[in-house]
């Protein structure tokens, strides 16, 4: 799954220029004009990383990085300020508050894409990985083939994007919902109730023979690919 980036910037032909260009590097985009509809979106959906402009309608995106920050879902996003202040004291506050990195506008797209990508390396190198590997899964996003043992595994689409969703972040309990609008997308309707049949034929799929299930239910709460996932000899 293309890492997610969420824009928050209330210049459209700016946001437009970002989304074309991240969208041509393959990357997966949303796009937001104003603090109170990015806060909004932030508790539906984290996305991977987030384009902050600094002067929203709204709340500021000082406000938002600072609110983010204190939310254990939101903490640990990675988060680029795009701001036309250039002085160091305005840059020192961007990230004091919270901003992983500071652009001033306008800016050059090239070394945009370029922040992103290191910020993503050093804070999830797994969404920029080739091949994703846990226990004797192995899942290769070139080809889009998944091995387990050694033994080639058959998916349909969605249970293929289902499981590099949940690989991508070993561990971390992902709701029915959070599912749906991951693998799914925003624009699809699908009841969750679909999710648990799509899990099901994934590990249909995954577990056969005497293997563990790398599948985790949290009852109440949704679906985890259990990040203590080890091999059954």
């Amino acid at each position: 799954m293309a890492p997610l980036v969420l824009i928050v910037e209330d210049e459209t032909d700016l946001a437009l220029m970002m989304r074309y260009n991240l969208e041509a590097e393959g990357y997966r985009v949303q796009c937001v004009e104003s603090g109170d509809e990015a806060d909004l979106q932030m508790r539906e959906a984290v996305p991977d990383i987030i384009l902050l402009d600094w002067m929203l309608p709204g709340l500021s995106g000082i406000e938002l990085c600072r609110r983010w920050r204190t939310r254990e879902a939101t903490a640990r996003v990675p988060i680029i300020m795009l701001t036309a202040r250039s002085e160091e004291e305005e840059r020192v506050r961007g990230l004091a508050t919270g901003a992983d990195d500071y652009m001033v506008k306008p800016f050059s797209v090239p070394e945009l894409v370029a922040r992103i990508r290191a910020l993503l390396r050093r804070t999830n190198p797994t969404l920029l990985s080739v091949t994703l590997k846990a226990g004797d899964i192995e899942l290769d996003r070139e080809t889009h083939r998944v091995r387990r043992g050694g033994r080639e595994v058959h998916l349909g689409p969605t249970e293929y994007r289902l499981l590099e969703y949940l690989m991508q972040n070993p561990g971390r309990v992902y709701s029915r919902e959070q599912l749906l609008d991951g693998v799914w997308g925003h624009d699809v309707y699908v009841d969750e109730r679909t999710v648990d049949v799509h899990v099901g034929r994934l590990r249909k799929a995954i577990n056969r023979g005497r293997v563990r299930d790398p599948i985790r239910t949290v009852r109440g709460a949704g679906y985890a690919f259990d990040e203590n996932f080890t091999v059954v000899s």
